[in-house]
């Protein structure tokens, strides 16, 4: 059976910062109050123009529900179909599509002017791992005592560490003295979507089962 006309319509109306903003479902069966609609078949075919008495005798012959898909249209365009299971897949897409959003973080690696050499590589390559995962990066080198009269130190050591990874990242802010740290902030050569698309890919290569 198709769906009656009292869940038709759902109009939510939230007041978020002084602005109030609407959603509605499309008007469907009895709620659509027109002389006249453009008919689209259960099959998608394409029905023509017909009466809204004769469309909603079609959909009630196949159990299924008269959605309004194009209201502005003259006259409008209607569809046979189940509106249960349409709800359903926009909800999913929905779903979807906020999985597929991709969110760009921005790692703070912080190191001292008189780093080490070892602790040095260690860190380059956390900011390498960031990078390759499509993430930016802000290094920062403090200064300390009287380091803070070599600020040219600083922005060496920085150069130093840009050139080193510039297979995997790029300079977006160049460094830039604050207080006693100095600056700088990398961007990933790939994209973030790039890169979640290839962990995607890795991953399932290595679960696949091997042929025989």
């Amino acid at each position: 059976m198709r769906l009656t006309s009292f869940i038709a319509v759902l109009n939510v109306c939230v007041m978020s910062k002084g602005i109030l903003i609407s959603t509605a479902e499309p008007r469907i069966n009895d709620r659509i109050r027109v002389a006249e609609i453009r008919l689209i078949g259960a099959s998608g075919e394409q029905v023509g123009v017909v009466s809204i008495d004769e469309a909603l005798r079609m959909a009630d012959e196949y159990g299924l529900d008269l959605v309004e898909i194009a209201p502005e249209a003259n006259p409008p365009v209607c569809k046979i179909m189940d509106f249960g299971k349409y709800k359903y897949e926009i909800a999913q897409k929905a779903r979807e599509a906020r999985q597929n959003q991709t969110h760009i973080v921005v790692k703070e690696i912080r190191m001292g002017l008189k780093i080490e050499n070892h602790d040095y590589e260690t860190k380059r390559n956390h900011i390498e791992k960031f990078l390759l995962g499509g993430d930016k990066v802000k290094v920062t080198v403090q200064f300390k005592g009287r380091e803070q009269t070599r600020p040219e130190m600083g922005f060496k050591l920085l150069q130093r560490l840009a050139e080193d990874v510039a297979t995997t990242g790029f300079v977006e802010f160049a460094p830039k003295r604050e207080g006693r740290s100095m600056t700088m902030v990398l961007g990933p050569v790939k994209k973030k979507s790039e890169a979640l698309a290839e962990a995607k890919r890795a991953r399932a290569a290595k679960t696949k089962p091997e042929e025989n």
